[in-house]
């Protein structure tokens, strides 16, 4: 299918009114792998409708799980696992497919898989998965571009370390280790929420994890996991989208569903900026902004708890239009910064030398036509069209698709003129 929709933005209208913020999609991925490794049928409430989540569930499929959808609830039983490799076009359409190698291992002990495709937001090398799945008894061979990973002998624990808090890396060890023998000890974790959110979930499957959220995490391996009931946190890139567009507009909104503790990273910058946020009870969260803001000091990306990289270019975008100068270190990937040459269509002023960006801000963005090259960034480009002069037409809605539901549909509903035109339509 070749997506050619398009969104258009009529900017300079101020947000207005209340968002109820999704399920994460960096939970829900991981998530409904770790159902492969549950004999019987695991339920997901609010899981998010995107089409990586779709890709999701067409690769259980393909596995042998049978998977079902009612609103933001999916069912995935996999009582009749029969398969264990994963098609080159379903690896392809994300790069979080990976994370179906650990659950597959687990479950079969054999898994066959190309590498992951997804959004090219530079090098994601997964050396760090191979690895310590080769330390835990996997073999691993590579031919034509397809690996072979066999645990014929069982998986085993141990310890692990590696040399970069991965998430993708760490949830693929947990999923392996959840049913290997012994013990496993993984350090130098990632700690993200996703993390947490995926650790309770096994947990509840019968899974022994401790320390999820800290720098080691421990797995005893258990013979079986039984299904379990489940409800996915929500999607705090997708709340500081919502965050940027109010703050871009000096609009304001108050966000529901969303788990203020999740966005520390970021909420103290945009505060230091001029935004006014108050999280009150329910899983709330209020934010005004009511005149330009003021540029940050240097934000240099981190592993959580510091700045996210998936928000990194959602604040060059609030930036763009900030008074006085901005500084972005992105230390994560090196092509985070594809949005840029877009918001310079707009009319911002950003310089760009290896992984520093310096943005000026400006008084007026200007409406342009765009394209959205990957996921943030084109999510960056509507944030940045609904405060600029005039109208904007963005391409590439496929890339935003993949971790926003019906994006306009939710800025429309607090008072932005945009909507989506065109249809897929088959190549």
């Amino acid at each position: 299918m070749a997506n050619c929709q398009k969104l258009v933005v009529n900017g300079g209208r101020r947000l207005e009114g209340e968002l109820r913020v999704h399920g994460a999609k960096n939970s829900a991925l991981p998530l409904l792998a770790a159902c492969v490794l549950a004999h019987g049928e695991c339920v997901l409430h609010n899981c998010p409708e995107l089409t990586d989540v779709d890709a999701a569930c067409r690769i259980l499929s393909c596995l042998g799980c049978r998977c079902t959808r009612s609103g933001d609830t999916v069912c995935v039983d996999a009582s009749n696992v029969c398969g264990n490799e994963i098609p080159d076009n379903l690896m392809r359409e994300m790069r979080s497919s990976i994370v179906f190698l650990g659950a597959v291992l687990g479950r079969t002990r054999r898994c066959k898989l190309t590498f992951p495709g997804g959004c090219e937001l530079g090098a994601r090398p997964i050396d760090l998965h191979l690895a310590a799945l080769r330390d835990m008894g996997v073999t691993i061979s590579e031919e034509h571009g397809w690996l072979e990973c066999t645990a014929a002998g069982g998986i085993r624990g141990g310890s692990v370390t590696l040399s970069f808090p991965s998430v993708g890396a760490t949830e693929n060890i947990m999923l392996a280790a959840v049913t290997a023998s012994g013990r496993t000890e993984i350090h130098n974790a990632a700690r993200e929420p996703e993390i947490i959110d995926l650790a309770e979930f096994l947990v509840k499957c019968g899974a022994k994890i401790t320390g999820a959220g800290g720098s080691t995490i421990c797995v005893e391996g258990v013979s079986r996991l039984s299904p379990a009931e489940h409800t996915v946190i929500p999607d705090r890139i997708v709340a500081g989208t919502y965050l940027c567009a109010a703050a871009m507009t000096r609009g304001e909104l108050i966000l529901t569903r969303c788990d203020p503790s999740h966005m520390t990273g970021f909420l103290p910058v945009l505060e230091s900026m001029g935004c006014r946020i108050y999280p009150y009870g329910g899983g709330k969260l209020y934010v005004n902004c009511p005149r330009r803001l003021n540029a940050p000091p240097t934000i240099r990306t981190m592993p959580y708890p510091g700045f996210p990289t998936d928000i990194q270019a959602l604040f060059t975008a609030v930036c763009s239009a900030a008074e006085g100068t901005a500084v972005f270190v992105e230390t994560i990937f090196e092509n985070r910064y594809r949005h840029i040459p877009e918001l310079i269509r707009l009319g911002a002023s950003i310089k760009v030398e290896g992984r520093v960006a310096v943005v000026q801000g400006v008084e007026q963005l200007s409406g342009a036509k765009l394209c959205a090259g990957e996921l943030r960034g084109g999510a960056a480009l509507v944030t940045a069209a609904l405060a600029a002069e005039g109208t904007s037409e963005i391409t590439g809605v496929g890339y935003i698709d993949r971790g926003y539901e019906s994006i306009e549909k939710a800025l429309r509903s607090v008072g932005a003129d945009i909507s989506r035109v065109g249809q897929q339509s088959r190549n």
